[in-house]
C-alpha cells in the first residue's frame, strides 16, 4: 500500500480507541478477520447459508444465496480458504461514518490471499498458479492456485447496540462474479 494509505488507516484506528473502543487492536482484530474469513469461505464453499446468518448481513446472504446457485463446482471449491492457507492479509479501507439516525459504524476492508488446491481451469483470468508441489515421484503433483477475497466487516458502535462485527460485503474475484 502507498505511505499515505497506511497513515490515513492508523489515523483511524486511532480514532476508533479514541471515541468509540480504547481496547480496539489491529492486530487483534486481524486475526479475528482471519478466522472470520476462513469459517465463512469454508461455508459457502459447502453451500450451508443458513449457517451465516450471525456473521453475514441479510443483503449479502441473498445476494450470495443467488450467486452460489449458478456456480460450478470448482469455483465453489476454491471459494474455501484453510486458516493456514491465508498466505498475506492486508486493510483495504477503513470508514468511519454516521447514518441519518445518529448511529455510529465502523467498517473496515481486509484483503486475504489464500492458496486452494481446486481443481480450477487453466483459463480462468486473474487467478495465479504459484507452484505445483511434488510428493513422491513425478507423477504426483498437486496444483495451488494463489485468489484473493474481499470481507468488508462493519461494527455499530451506538450506545446499547450489539459489540459484533458482521460481514457486509464479500468478493472472492473471478469466482464468485
Amino acid at each position: 500500500t502507498s505511505p499515505f494509505a497506511w497513515l490515513r488507516t492508523r489515523f483511524y484506528y486511532l480514532l476508533i480507541r479514541l471515541y468509540f473502543d480504547q481496547e480496539f487492536s489491529i492486530e487483534e482484530f486481524t486475526r479475528g478477520a482471519k478466522q472470520a474469513f476462513s469459517v465463512v469461505s469454508k461455508l459457502l464453499s459447502q453451500r450451508k447459508l443458513d449457517l451465516l446468518d450471525e456473521l453475514v448481513s441479510a443483503e449479502v446472504l441473498q445476494v450470495l444465496k443467488e450467486k452460489l446457485s449458478l456456480l460450478p463446482d470448482s469455483h465453489r471449491d476454491a471459494l474455501a480458504a484453510e486458516i493456514d492457507a491465508i498466505m498475506y492479509t492486508t486493510e483495504g479501507d477503513v470508514r468511519i461514518y454516521y447514518d441519518d439516525d445518529g448511529r455510529k459504524f465502523v467498517r473496515i476492508l481486509m484483503r486475504f490471499w489464500y492458496l486452494n488446491g481446486a481443481n480450477l481451469p487453466d483459463e480462468v483470468p486473474g487467478e495465479t498458479k504459484v507452484f505445483q508441489i511434488v510428493f513422491g515421484d513425478e507423477s504426483t503433483k498437486e496444483k495451488r492456485h494463489l485468489l484473493t477475497a474481499n470481507y468488508e466487516f462493519q461494527r455499530e458502535f451506538t450506545e446499547g447496540a450489539k459489540p459484533d462485527w458482521t460481514i457486509t460485503r464479500i468478493e472472492h474475484p473471478r469466482l464468485l462474479e
